[in-house]
């Protein structure tokens, strides 16, 4: 009984710990509550040179911070739930034969695609490679998520121009991207002065 009650409160706390931050639309208030993420954030900053704030809107557009994010199932004769049109999973919304290809390229074994700070890391390497690949500008989110989508073939050969919605959706991530960029100009400051308390062991 005492193991099955563990068992029951690590599955409560895991569930917790990986839940979407309560305000989507601030990026300062998500830091604010998983300042981890503020953290590894920045460090797939410093080693790719993608903003924050763009790769935070490409998150948001892919599973709205839901680690465990999948697409829907698809229905057989239209109810019977089915097989999911893709291997797609996590934060990123990252296929499984790329999140391989990640691995091997960048030696990060031991990655999860629910993880955030492993993603972070990823979204950060694969607009790098977006960057070097297609001439995308590494503070263009509008052209780096239509290359996330599309692949970086995909995009040289312009599959998105076919792809009106496409097209729509990568503005609202450049819109939230700027929203963001905004807003964590304000508060950068006050995150970074938390995060040396924190190192400091004030609390």
């Amino acid at each position: 009984m005492k193991i099955i009650l563990c068992i029951v409160v690590v599955v409560m706390l895991s569930g917790c710990a990986t839940a979407p931050p309560k305000n989507l639309d601030d990026i300062c208030s998500i830091f604010e509550e998983k300042p981890d993420w503020y953290q590894e954030a920045k460090d797939s900053y410093r080693k790719w040179k993608i903003p924050i704030p763009v790769m935070m809107a490409i998150v948001y557009q892919e599973s709205r911070f839901k680690s465990d994010a999948r697409p829907p199932r698809t229905k057989l004769l239209g109810f019977i739930p089915w097989t999911r049109p893709s291997t797609s999973y996590g934060y990123g919304q990252v296929l499984e034969e790329t999140w391989d290809v990640y691995i091997r390229n960048t030696g990060n074994r031991g990655a999860d695609r629910d993880n955030f700070g492993d993603v972070m890391d990823f979204i950060g390497w694969y607009c790098d490679r977006s960057h070097r690949k297609c001439s995308i500008s590494r503070r263009d989110p509008y052209n780096l998520y239509l290359a996330y989508h599309e692949g970086q073939n995909g995009f040289i050969g312009r599959t998105y121009r076919a792809k009106g919605w496409l097209m729509q959706v990568a503005r609202k991530v450049k819109e939230r991207a700027l929203l963001y960029s905004a807003q964590l100009a304000r508060c950068r400051g006050k995150l970074d002065k938390e995060k040396r308390k924190r190192f400091l062991g004030i609390f």
